[in-house]
């Protein structure tokens, strides 16, 4: 997954155009924005852009969609930050009515209407996955529940398990709607790296990481990032999940216990950390903690 950000310490302002550059050397992995900030962009637009991905891809795009927890976008794209909320509530209908028609009819306050107007190319996908992604939000657990949209649970800090209450509002919400369980799809996001030891994975990742995350903490004042800080999110109660694959292995299991979710997604790449150690944490994640997850996972169901 790839972020969407405007920012000089960020790569990625246009994450379609990227994941279209790793459609082209890739065959399996999924492609997913991470996030797609809707409340400053075009709906229009957001879903041109990944029906093109998907056709590109063959069917591996998807929409990650949230309100931003970065602010920079507002202003470049001329959007007011008190509306903020309505933004994102008016653009999710939206994409959400050209996702499931060509032709669209639709009216709201922050963009132009559209009557009977035809949206290409479309997805290859039917219907391309939208999902809702919230950092600790009430308010996007539920919206997502009640529209049967699978949600992400973005975990950047405190304890994972204070975050379970929005898995169960969302499941909640979903049920008071009439959504069928099986349709409400729950994902964590949160930062990690992996390495053949503890130490290495530590000294790979801390100095970037804790470099970014200060940067941050300074623009919204915020005590720069400790290596007590640090260590304590990589504990076994921590949200980081840094370490050996049998660390993250165990972790992993231990949040599947509170969250019942259906997918993981390990944010490596926060600051600079060395290509080649990028590298190998990819393929640790890979072929080592995902089919351990999913086949321990695969043994509990037959055991429930």
């Amino acid at each position: 997954g790839l972020g969407e950000h405007h920012r000089p310490d960020y790569a990625v302002s246009a994450p379609a155009v990227a994941l279209a550059a790793a459609a082209a050397r890739t065959k399996r992995i999924r492609l997913t924005s991470a996030v797609t900030v809707l409340s400053s962009d075009d709906p229009v637009r957001v879903y041109q852009e990944f029906a093109t991905l998907d056709l590109i891809s063959g069917g591996r795009a998807e929409i990650m969609a949230g309100r931003g927890s970065f602010i920079e976008s507002f202003p470049l794209f001329g959007y007011d930050l008190n509306d903020y909320d309505e933004l994102f509530a008016e653009k999710l209908d939206l994409l959400l009515a050209i996702r499931a028609e060509p032709q669209v009819t639709w009216k709201g306050r922050h963009r132009a209407p559209l009557n009977k107007q035809g949206v290409f190319p479309r997805a290859l996908q039917q219907p391309l996955p939208v999902w809702i992604a919230s950092g600790g939000t009430p308010q996007s657990a539920a919206r997502a529940g009640a529209l049967g949209l699978p949600l992400a649970i973005a975990i950047i800090g405190g304890e994972p398990a204070r975050f379970a209450p929005l898995a169960e509002l969302y499941r909640e919400a979903g049920r008071r709607a009439g959504v069928a369980p099986d349709n409400l799809k729950v994902g964590v996001n949160g930062h990690g790296f992996l390495a053949d030891t503890a130490e290495a994975a530590v000294n790979a990742f801390f100095g970037p990481y804790a470099e970014v995350m200060s940067r941050i903490g300074r623009e919204r004042g915020w005590p720069p990032l400790s290596r007590a800080q640090f260590d304590q999110g990589r504990g076994p109660r921590g949200h980081l999940m840094v370490g050996t694959p049998d660390e993250a292995i165990a972790k992993i299991l231990a949040q599947h216990e509170v969250f019942r979710h259906d997918r993981y997604l390990m944010q490596m790449a926060v600051g600079a950390q060395p290509q080649d150690a990028i590298l190998r944490s990819i393929e640790l994640l890979g072929a080592v903690v995902a089919p351990k997850v999913r086949a321990e996972l695969a043994k509990r169901k037959v055991l429930a």
